[in-house]
């Protein structure tokens, strides 16, 4: 079953609720964020380097300590490229069911599988996506106390569940606005058609006058 419709209101109701968070930027302005959770795959994030690198945008990455570990060359090929990289846990385990010390260690695991692939100082990594979007205030409180920084989403077409490019384009293009922060997933579930996915989304989002920007751009005109 999908839930894409869903989306769309459950950002409307959360994010005022959590501004800690970051959920879009500035909407003055054109500028949106590319996002990829669930990577480095060894053969989907390549597919989407090339697209990207053809583009010459910068997208963002929230990574899987165990993904960067199986495939630190690929995670060092998207570093080198200027890509910025986020935490997405090590293996994808629902945030609110991890005690503290598993939450600080799942996040912590995944800053040393990054540095050593990429050679990125952990205060260099510091945004973090929860896995399926699940956090608690309790969550958030710890990553204050931590010092990372929770980052969420405004454009989610459900790419996971592989509905079709053509309608996770057609979610991305209804939904975008601007500062949109769109997620879309280079992982085992939905990666198989992510590069096809960008090769049509992206022309058309540079035909509408969209500059593509980082997490980090947002952040700071947060």
């Amino acid at each position: 079953m999908q839930f894409a419709f869903s989306f769309p209101l459950i950002y409307r109701i959360l994010q005022p609720s959590f501004p800690d968070c970051l959920w879009s930027g500035d909407r003055n302005c054109k500028a949106i964020a590319l996002t990829f959770d669930d990577g480095p795959h060894p053969q989907y994030t390549p597919q989407v380097l090339q697209v990207l690198d053809r583009y010459n945008i910068t997208a963002s990455f929230f990574w899987l300590g165990a993904c960067v570990n199986r495939s630190p060359d690929v995670a060092k090929a998207v570093s080198d490229r200027g890509h910025w990289i986020g935490l997405h846990g090590y293996d994808h385990r629902s945030f609110p069911l991890l005690t503290p010390k598993e939450l600080k260690e799942s996040l912590e695991t995944t800053q040393a599988a990054i540095y050593n692939a990429c050679n990125l100082n952990p205060s260099q990594v510091l945004d973090v996506r929860p896995p399926n979007g699940l956090f608690t205030p309790k969550t958030l409180k710890f990553f204050r106390q931590w010092n990372y920084r929770p980052v969420m989403w405004s454009v989610v077409p459900e790419d996971w569940v592989r509905p079709g490019i053509t309608t996770v384009v057609q979610r991305v293009l209804q939904q975008v606005q601007n500062g949109s922060l769109i997620v879309l997933h280079d992982g085992v579930c939905g990666g198989q058609d992510v590069a096809a996915t960008i090769e049509v989304l992206i022309p058309q989002l540079l035909q509408q006058g969209y500059q593509f920007v980082t997490v980090d751009h947002l952040w700071q005109h947060k």
